[in-house]
């Protein structure tokens, strides 16, 4: 259980900084952080860090196109999250 949570403590940091960073190269008309790699991160379990940093940062909050697949991405993630503690493959004892 420690190795999962390192991991999404650590995915979750590289997402926030990776927002950040993708917001400093926007204003200082440099190359950019692709989409895809920003919603890798999503996909990966990133849904946190990301969204926090977009609104910190205030980064990628008015493109439709993006914010459609990154609710998209945390919807799918919920879902299965649910799934899983309802047909037991996770419970509440293997989170201890």
């Amino acid at each position: 259980m420690t190795v999962l949570f390192c991991f999404f403590f650590v995915i979750n940091l590289i997402a926030f900084t990776s927002i950040g960073y993708d917001k400093y190269l926007a204003k200082n008309h440099k190359k950019r952080i692709s989409e895809r790699t920003l919603l890798s991160f999503i996909f990966l379990g990133g849904t946190i860090g990301s969204g926090l940093a977009m609104i910190i940062f205030r980064h990628k909050t008015s493109k439709k196109s993006y914010l459609w697949k990154f609710w998209l991405l945390a919807t799918l993630q919920i879902a299965l999250l649910y799934l899983c503690f309802n047909f037991g493959i996770l419970s509440d004892k293997t989170l201890i």
